[in-house]
């Protein structure tokens, strides 16, 4: 069965940090360029940042560039968003995809094939 499993989300204070990571199982993530995606209440699903399968190229959201940072251990089969200097606007549900082409082209979720059951991040003081 083909699954990608979020972790690492939860409560923390406005400034703070927090690591999410993404595992799949069932497949190989080698081939699949990956996104981290969220959707805040109220309001629509949203890009948040996306690697190549090669690791060699990323793509981030302007509201999270220079806060936030993707990367991948294909050895692993994991994706790891590193997120710093958290607002409370980041607070969401956040999802990893994973997109059937070694690029990331788009932020556009029907690009993806592959999504995870979401984990929980809330910022707040």
């Amino acid at each position: 069965q083909l699954q990608l499993v979020e972790s690492g989300g939860g409560l923390v204070q406005p400034g703070g940090s927090l690591r999410l990571s993404c595992a799949a199982s069932g497949f190989t993530l080698d081939y699949y360029a990956i996104g981290w995606f969220r959707r805040a209440p109220g309001k629509e699903r949203e890009g948040v940042s996306c690697i190549s399968s090669s690791g060699g190229s990323t793509k981030y959201a302007d509201s999270v560039k220079g806060r936030f940072t993707i990367s991948r251990d294909n050895a692993k089969n994991t994706v790891t968003l590193q997120m710093n200097s958290l607002k409370p606007e980041d607070t969401a549900v956040y999802y990893c995809a994973a997109k059937g082409s070694r690029y990331c082209s788009s932020f556009r979720p029907n690009d993806y094939d592959y999504w995870g059951q979401g984990t929980q991040v809330t910022v707040s003081s």
